[in-house]
């Protein structure tokens, strides 16, 4: 408390200069209001003109590129005028002047030339022949006036005179005019082009002087805006110097806050820290009694839980069950061991589920989301997968195994086949990088090439392994798993004392558990949802407080000096706290909730009984024909299709029977397709004796009888309408108990169970002995 004393003291001298260095920052920070409002008035002025600008650059671009697609209009006229132009030379030119009095068609061709190249754009009223041989006197001078020729300022009056006189007439064109003379021909095109370009030049010449302005108006724009822009750099800069003089100020202020706050929060958390503690501590005894508890009954736990590993996972759920409870178990707590001086019984926890022992309620939770079944004898042997020291050998006829493993381990998982081409490269190679490989599909004897890997024959200080003729490296983290679809395997004992058998054979009640699953998310799938996320919620939870805890120790055992400023400690404490509260309140509910999840499931589970007695029905079929083998896949999307397809009813009994219904009717037209006809009148019957036996309606002894019909055969037949054979099997009979003296009442009223053996329809009729109609399968 002395120390929570002396941060009181350190905490009112750090206030008083708090409140000194506040003074001058409100002073510095009126000074930058009035500096900034006057940078935000020239920067809007700054923007607008900017924006101006750009309105401007934007019309002065549009302008351009109109003009520009105007003029290029004009270029196929003025390059055809140039084309004109290079047929043209000295030598023809020549020989036009020869002509001595050429067709209208060529003197008009000249006649236009010549008023084109009018000086002071007066056209000659001359425009004869002998005058047009004058105008061309010098051919060499004629050229270049035509390739020089002001295209862009034609003279309108010229113009006016070329259009009327000469391009309205049809025969001046350049095609008809060549008929004639060849360069007049070329002179022909030269002038209609010309006026064709000169009329486009003067079509885009408003825009030309509409772009000529509109750029006068963009260099004004932009000498004002960097007028503006560099008045606003000066008052920024001004600015700027203000803010820095704030800045420091300001930082001397938080520095003297961050002070006073990090000294309140001291004194705070010192608070927090002795309250929290305080109700850490009762919770930490308790978890100490607990581990206590344990660590004196560790040594049988730990001894029957190995034992589980190493031995229980070839047998079925009951098998195992049965181990644990009848054997082991009460071996362990026979036997005693040596302390000290005298011998006492091997510890051991009462009710011990070794599940708890070899994982934890998250792993199981990624177990089945990764698609292991949830049922009991699926989460064992996933925890003898996960626990064993010899390599897993998985027997799964129905495949559910290895698709979890798969999913498991994901893509780095690397599966090979015995035989397949390449498949010890792979081996040799996953050895080496201590990545994990599955072998599927083995039969009952193994390549002996692997012996060494499945002994670990290790060589060379444990670092080698040798695999047929080469000496591989083997990696700590290699894993190597084995699998068979076989459902009954007789492996060598080699094999089986170097690898841990695990029996992923699904039973009739794990097929039932995962049928309901089924059932249930399909009919009410927010219960199955619901469930899920409790369940990851539960998980997560559970995470975060060992979590939690985990790091809360570590940072107390690993404390030095004072706690009172490590705030990281005092928030993982209450961390710690509101989670525990947290779970504690999620659990009770997650309770009440799995109650009424329960309760809602088993209304469905008749007809998750009906579907697994139906599969199990079928993979008896093998015994009869081994052709018989139906995969738990295709059964199940055949019960997926039944339960879809299953009449609606508003009652849930109503809907359970209708499920029955349709999974019964889908499977036997599913089975029977693959039957032979001699073979379907059994399969027949076996369903329906079975669905009965499974109601109660018959009893197991007497359909073992009605199947096996055994026969005594050592007396004679007292009565004549019975054969000895007949009266042996009612000597069998007799021995049950619902027909116990059946024998002597056939004896004593022979008259009567004549007549009833006589009867056309025996099994309508009343029975002599009770006068009432026995059951049916009794009566038959």
């Amino acid at each position: 408390m002395s120390q929570v004393e002396e941060l009181k003291v350190k905490l009112s001298s750090q206030e008083v200069e708090l409140n000194l260095r506040s003074q001058d920052t409100e002073a510095l920070l009126t000074k930058i209001g009035l500096q900034t409002e006057k940078v935000s008035q020239k920067r809007r002025t700054a923007d607008a003109e900017e924006q101006r600008v750009a309105a401007i650059q934007a019309e002065v671009f549009l302008k351009q590129r109109d003009c520009e697609t105007d003029l290029a209009k004009a270029e196929p006229a003025l390059e055809a005028a140039t084309a004109a132009l290079d047929t043209l030379n000295k030598v023809n030119l020549t020989e036009l002047k020869t002509f001595p009095n050429p067709l209208p068609a060529v003197s008009n061709v000249t006649a236009a030339v010549m008023v084109l190249l009018a000086p002071h754009g007066r056209p000659p009223k001359d425009r004869s022949w002998r005058a047009a041989r004058a105008f061309m006197g010098k051919v060499d001078d004629f050229l270049q006036a035509l390739v020089t020729y002001n295209k862009e300022h034609i003279p309108e009056t010229c113009l006016n005179v070329v259009r009327e006189e000469y391009l309205s007439n049809p025969e001046f064109h350049p095609d008809f005019v060549r008929t004639k003379s060849f360069a007049a021909a070329g002179l022909c095109a030269w002038t209609i082009n010309i006026v064709r370009y000169y009329e486009v030049y003067c079509d885009v010449a408003p825009k030309r002087q509409a772009l000529s302005q509109a750029n006068t108006d963009l260099d004004a724009a932009t000498g004002k805006l960097l007028a503006i822009r560099k008045k606003l750099h000066d008052l920024d800069a001004n600015l700027r110097g203000l803010t820095a003089q704030f800045e420091k100020a300001a930082a001397e202020k938080v520095r003297c806050q961050e002070e006073v706050s990090r000294t309140n929060h001291t004194i705070e958390l010192a608070n927090r820290l002795v309250k929290g503690l305080e109700s850490e501590h009762v919770r930490w005894t308790e978890a100490v009694q607990q581990f206590e508890a344990q660590q004196k009954t560790l040594c049988g736990d730990v001894l029957l839980t190995a034992a589980f590993v190493s031995y229980v996972g070839y047998f079925t759920l009951p098998y195992r069950q049965e181990l644990l409870q009848a054997s082991w178990i009460p071996f362990i707590k026979a036997q005693k061991a040596r302390q000290a001086i005298c011998y006492v019984p091997i510890p051991l926890t009462d009710g011990l589920d070794p599940i708890l022992m070899l994982t934890d309620d998250a792993t199981l939770a990624a177990w089945n989301n990764e698609g292991l079944p949830s049922d009991r004898m699926s989460t064992e042997n996933a925890a003898i997968l996960a626990n064993c020291e010899r390599w897993p050998l998985l027997i799964d006829p129905q495949q559910q195994g290895i698709k979890w493993v798969r999913n498991h381990f994901g893509p780095d998982l690397k599966v090979v086949k015995l035989g397949q081409k390449g498949y010890l490269v792979t081996i040799e190679h996953a050895l080496a990088a201590g990545e994990t490989v599955l072998i599927e599909n083995l039969e009952e004897t193994v390549d002996p090439v692997l012996d060494p890997l499945l002994g670990r024959n290790t060589i060379k200080r444990g670092r080698y392994i040798r695999i047929g003729d080469k000496e591989c490296e083997y990696h700590s983290g290699f894993q190597l798993l084995l699998h068979t679809k076989l459902a009954n395997p007789h492996f060598p004992p080699e094999l089986q004392a170097q690898t841990t058998l695990i029996n992923f054979t699904v039973t009739r009640g794990s097929l039932e558990e995962q049928l309901l699953g089924e059932v249930v998310t399909h009919e009410r799938p927010d219960l199955e949802v619901l469930k899920s996320e409790l369940t990851a919620q539960q998980n997560h939870f559970k995470i975060e407080l060992k979590f939690l805890e985990d790091e809360l120790l570590t940072r107390l055992s690993a404390a030095e000096g004072s706690f009172l400023g490590d705030t990281a400690l005092v928030e993982k404490l209450e961390n710690t706290k509101r989670t525990a509260a947290n779970i504690h309140s999620k659990v009770d509910e997650a309770k009440e909730n799995e109650t009424k999840i329960n309760e809602a499931r088993e209304l469905y589970r008749p007809a998750a009984e009906r579907a697994s007695l139906l599969y199990f029905i079928i993979c008896d079929l093998s015994n009869i024909n081994p052709m018989y083998q139906f995969s738990l896949k295709t059964f199940n999307t055949v019960f997926h299709k039944a339960i879809g397809r299953a009449e609606r009813a508003e009652e849930v009994t109503e809907r359970v029977h209708n499920l029955m219904e349709a999974v019964t009717y889908s499977v036997f037209l599913y089975t029977s397709q693959g039957l032979f006809e001699r073979d379907k009148l059994t399969f027949l019957s076996q369903t329906a004796f079975q669905i009965l036996l499974m109601r109660g309606s018959i009893d197991a002894q007497e359909l073992d009888f009605l199947l096996r019909f055994p026969v005594d055969c050592s007396r004679g037949s007292p009565v004549q309408f019975l054969s000895p054979q007949a009266w042996g099997a009612i000597k069998t009979i007799s021995t049950l108990e619902e027909f116990r003296g059946l024998d002597r009442d056939i004896e004593g009223s022979a008259k009567r169970w004549k007549k009833l053996v006589d009867s056309e329809c025996p099994e309508k009729e009343r029975f002599p002995r009770t006068g009432k109609t026995r059951a049916p399968c009794r009566s038959s």
